[in-house]
């Protein structure tokens, strides 16, 4: 059975930092690329905020968290990290990881449950 727990949200003020973890256990965590999304409010969609690949040799950031976010992670401990630094109260929301995979024409994903992140402004 996959699960994916993430940990580390809270209360913070704007310009402080927060470090998100991800822990995944039942799947082969060194063969999947992990993502971080955020859902701002319930109902509306989840958006990117950054994804690493299965090797960690490259990642992507979404435009509003570029030189402020870091994604990394750690395929000895099956984790994964957001590192968020600068926040600002727009980064308020609810924050998952996701596990992907795609080998041809079949796909694997798996969702953690999330953890929510309030900046104050």
């Amino acid at each position: 059975q996959v699960q994916l727990v993430e940990s580390g949200g809270g209360l913070v003020q704007a310009g402080g930092s927060l470090r998100l973890s991800c822990a995944a256990s039942g799947l082969t965590f060194s063969s999947y690329s992990m993502g971080w999304f955020r859902q701002a409010q319930p109902g509306k969609q989840r958006e990117l905020v950054a994804r690493i690949t299965y090797s960690g040799d490259s990642t992507y950031g979404a435009d509003s968290v570029k030189g402020r976010f870091t994604i990394s992670r750690d395929n000895a401990k099956n984790m994964v990290f957001l590192q968020m630094n600068s926040l600002k109260p727009d980064d308020t929301g609810v924050y998952y990881c996701k596990a992907e995979k795609r080998f041809l024409d079949t796909s694997w994903s798996y969702w953690g449950p999330g953890t929510q992140v309030i900046v104050s402004s």
